[in-house]
């Protein structure tokens, strides 16, 4: 009996230190991983023919705001979607789309909740939605598209984003 413990033991302390030296040979990086800057512009002329509204991409931000993810999907409501890392590493994402109003603004917000603040950017209003997770924008009087800009970035960076809104 006494043998069996002190052969589990050496074996545990064995399983240790193979364990340590395989740890100490694995490379460890903890910085966040290098956003590849994606060309949006063909994406955005594709959609800007096949939408039934008109589909706003921003025009003049800084080289910081980096876009990261594009996407034009007409036969789910001509969904258009252009996503940015913006300056200190948060995420903006610019959501358009013909569905169903408050379907889609749950969706897009990931189930953020509106408020009653509302702001007026290049004479438009926008009302703010809070979240757990994302909190965002919609702009309010448009027919037949909701527009929402939204995302883990602060309220002044979203609205950043809103202001360089352009359609074309």
């Amino acid at each position: 009996m006494q043998k069996t413990a002190r052969d589990m033991i050496l074996s545990l302390g064995l399983i240790g230190l193979v364990s340590g030296v395989v740890w100490l040979f694995i490379p460890h990086d903890d910085s966040a991983p290098d956003l590849k800057r994606v060309d949006y512009r063909v994406d955005l002329l594709t959609a800007r023919r096949a939408a039934s509204y008109p589909v706003a991409a921003p025009e003049g931000l800084p080289e910081a705001w980096k876009p990261t993810s594009v996407r034009f999907r007409g036969d789910e409501g001509d969904a258009w979607h252009l996503g940015y890392h913006a300056p200190g590493g948060e995420y903006v994402a610019v959501e358009q789309s013909t569905q169903k109003r408050l379907l889609f603004i749950e969706d897009a917000t990931q189930g953020a909740e509106k408020t009653e603040v509302t702001q007026r950017i290049d004479g438009r209003t926008w009302t703010r939605y809070e979240g757990g997770h994302y909190d965002a924008l919609v702009l309010e009087g448009t027919e037949g598209s909701t527009t929402v800009v939204t995302g883990t970035a602060s309220f002044g960076q979203l609205t950043e984003m809103a202001e360089a809104l352009r359609t074309g």
